[in-house]
């Protein structure tokens, strides 16, 4: 090398050889690079030490994999459709088929992981869950299941689904802490279809308790949970909507309008579609949805009152229709939403309107009768969570009252309630008024008649004796209106009449096809309109509408 040469340059933070080997760096310069020296030394053995132990660990578990015994028999499926899957071959069932199902059979079933607990590392117990039913399963180590398996199950996130194939054993004590008490499940194989995150916004068991009281600070569950706000539970619907306490809420509430549509296509009523567009408010202006439609406006439909009316002029004789309504009032009480569902009906009469308050009487004891038989599981479960008192079903149509206004507002004075009958009554002396007959009928159903006639819609017939008062109705459960219905002016002169009585345009757009319906002979009909989610409410004893719908639309709520 030329003496010319220049060499590289050291990086200041490497100790130069003189400085390593106590040359000319001095005293503090052969102190500092020891050191140095020892813990580079040191850190070079810890992750030596470090590499051994994974190398080791690795060589275990690949070591008891392949002795795992239930290699074959758990895991995570890939994800469905996106590649080859071997499907289970085993006979499939119901979870709540397990409950009637004879001791030994094996089963494959498919559920939520409601909760999973290790008991030991030989032992483990899932809670299976699947709709409104849940079961426990156990999982123990043994000549053909490993520990592996066993640890695999223990550590299942909530909420994620499994297929699970195994073995019913009948149990000598009540298991309660599932709603199939006398039997569990023994796993043989467990596939993990969907997992769920370990961290949920809210969790499952959350939403199985009712909401807390709206004026109470803070309030817990039987199991010390803090209970989980109904906002907090709206936000996250998806969850909230899966507990057993929601999933008996709308089966019930599916059973409601399945059994008013069983009802009336016995009796010849024909289902009907109605627009829900509309190209001027029809029912007054000040509580309608105004919508863009193309180059103008349009409105949502308040009800499908005037086309039901309409099919009758048009000669179908008994129509009925299930479909939303949109309200636009800016009311945030327990009872309101902006958006429900209306349970609609019209019919002919050939008599008197009484006979339209009959069938609509016959009607809703068939619901509720059918609520008390068909869904009996359902509604315990929900008044079990609510605590509220069953609900007093008449036997006989006979058994239900039917009384007027007057009469109701009589009952209410000799209460001590200052009221007028001319004078519609507001939702507490409604209350008020259900208890009174509950404790005079024995009912929690009643039919209030005869109202007066400025508390009613328009086209409200008027009484034929005393025009302050009409032909009109609604009846109650509970004490809260769940129907409102009336006979319907089908004369167009008086309908005329009656709209200039009241400042309302008959010949304006909204109403003019309507009000022209009735020049070309109408029969006398009548009708009315159920809220779905009040009849829901009543029977169960909620308290809050917005439990007996999906996803709520109030003024302060267009989500999820």
């Amino acid at each position: 090398m030329s003496s010319e040469q220049t060499l590289p340059e050291r990086p200041a933070d490497v100790p130069s050889a003189e400085a390593a080997e106590g040359g000319e760096g001095g005293e503090g310069g052969e102190k500092l690079s020891k050191k140095a020296l020892k813990k580079m030394e040191k850190e070079k053995e810890k992750a030596e030490k470090k590499r051994l132990q994974q190398e080791k660990e690795a060589a275990a578990k690949a070591q008891a994999d392949a002795n795992d015994v239930s290699k074959d028999k758990y895991g995570d499926t890939p994800i469905i459709g996106t590649a080859d899957y071997k499907p289970l071959t085993q006979k499939r069932y119901k979870l709540h088929e397990l409950a009637e199902i004879a001791d030994g059979t094996n089963v494959l079933i498919r559920a939520r992981v409601h909760n999973a607990r290790s008991q030991s590392a030989k032992l483990a117990f899932l809670n299976l869950r699947d709709r409104l039913d849940t079961i426990q399963a156990v999982i123990a180590a043994s000549e053909t299941l490993s520990r592996q398996m066993v640890k695999f199950a223990s550590t299942l996130s909530s909420e994620s689904i499994v297929d699970v194939v195994g073995t019913v054993r009948g149990v000598t004590d009540p298991i309660k802490s599932a709603s199939i008490s006398n039997a569990e499940l023994h796993i043989e194989e467990l596939w993990v279809i969907s997992r769920a995150p370990n961290q949920m916004p809210i969790q499952v068991e959350d939403a199985e308790s009712r909401i807390p009281n709206e004026n109470a600070a803070e309030e817990k569950t039987e199991t010390g949970r803090p209970t989980v706000t109904l906002p907090t539970r709206l936000d996250n619907r998806v969850i909230d909507l899966r507990s057993t306490l929601n999933q008996a809420i709308f089966q019930i509430r599916d059973g409601v309008q399945q059994l008013f549509e069983e009802y009336l296509r016995k009796h010849d009523f024909l289902k009907i579609d109605t627009p829900k567009l509309l190209g001027a408010p029809s029912e007054g202006g000040a509580n309608v949805f105004e919508v863009k439609y193309f180059d103008k406006k349009a409105y949502l439909a308040q009800s499908p009152q005037l086309y039901k009316q309409m099919m009758i002029a048009a000669d179908y004789k008994r129509v009925f229709e299930t479909a939303p309504v949109f309200r636009a009032e800016n009311s945030n009480t327990t009872r309101h939403l902006t958006e429900y569902t209306s349970l609609d009906l019209e019919m002919e009469f050939e008599h008197d309107y009484h006979d339209v308050i009959h069938f609509i009487r016959d009607l809703l004891l068939y619901i509720l009768q059918g609520l008390e038989t068909r869904y009996t599981k359902q509604t315990e479960r929900v008044r079990k969570e609510y605590k509220t008192e069953a609900f007093l079903v008449p036997k006989n149509p006979a058994d239900v009252p039917i009384i007027t206004f007057r009469e109701g507002v009589a009952l209410l004075k000799e209460a001590g309630t200052e009221i007028s009958e001319l004078e519609d009554i507001n939702s507490t002396e409604e209350k008020q008024l259900g208890n009174l007959i509950r404790t005079k009928y024995n009912t929690d159903f009643y039919i209030l008649t005869e109202y007066p006639l400025d508390a009613r819609a328009f086209y409200t017939m008027p009484h034929k004796t005393d025009p302050r008062f009409s032909h009109s109705y609604d009846f109650m459960l509970r004490g809260q209106e769940v129907l409102s219905g009336a006979q319907r002016i089908h004369d167009q002169a008086m309908l005329k009449e009656r709209c200039k009585v009241l400042g309302i345009d008959a010949d304006g757009p909204g109403l003019k096809d309507y009000v022209n319906t009735f020049a070309y002979g109408c029969a006398p009909h009548a009708g009315g309109a159920f809220g779905a989610e009040r009849i829901v409410l009543n029977w169960l004893g909620l308290g809050n509408v917005r439990l007996a719908t999906l996803f709520p639309r109030d003024p302060s709520r267009l989500t999820p």
